[in-house]
């Protein structure tokens, strides 16, 4: 399985509220559970992080770990979401991770954005856009959502 992570998962490792689940998915991609896969834009965004938020990248082992860049095919899909009306401009970066996830057919992308994100109600309008413009849909979802535990 394949799990977009995007900068509020790393940052919830330490968050109060969100470590607990946080921490579990990073361990499951350590352990190779999952692969965990990340943009170009989640690296500039954790260059103002804390250095304990920046560091949780390296822990994961690079077998684990897919890096993607931000294409011409994504900027177009986050312009589209913005166009269509399913965010504001203010969110592009949001928009590109979501276009991102999409263009690269993860199976999940994990967020603890429930405003711009995780949210039933944009989910919907995130994925009539990308079949209006010929792309496939994307599953978002909290890390609690996607830790397998037994």
């Amino acid at each position: 399985m394949r799990i977009y992570i995007d900068t509020s998962v790393i940052g919830g490792c330490f968050d109060p509220e969100f470590a607990e689940w946080s921490n579990k998915l990073v361990n499951e991609i350590k352990k190779g559970k999952t692969i965990a896969v990340i943009s170009d834009q989640t690296i500039l965004e954790l260059q103002n992080a804390p250095n304990q938020v920046r560091q949780i990248i390296s822990t994961i082992p690079t077998s684990y770990l897919t890096i993607v860049e931000l294409d011409e095919t994504a900027k177009l899909l986050a312009i589209h979401y913005i166009e269509e009306g399913v965010i504001s401009s203010r969110h592009l970066v949001d928009a590109q991770h979501i276009a991102m996830a999409t263009i690269h057919h993860v199976d999940f992308l994990a967020s603890w954005n429930f405003k711009e994100m995780v949210n039933v109600y944009k989910i919907r309008q995130y994925n009539a856009v990308n079949l209006k413009y010929g792309h496939s849909i994307i599953d978002i979802r909290t890390p609690k959502e996607l830790v397998y535990e037994k």
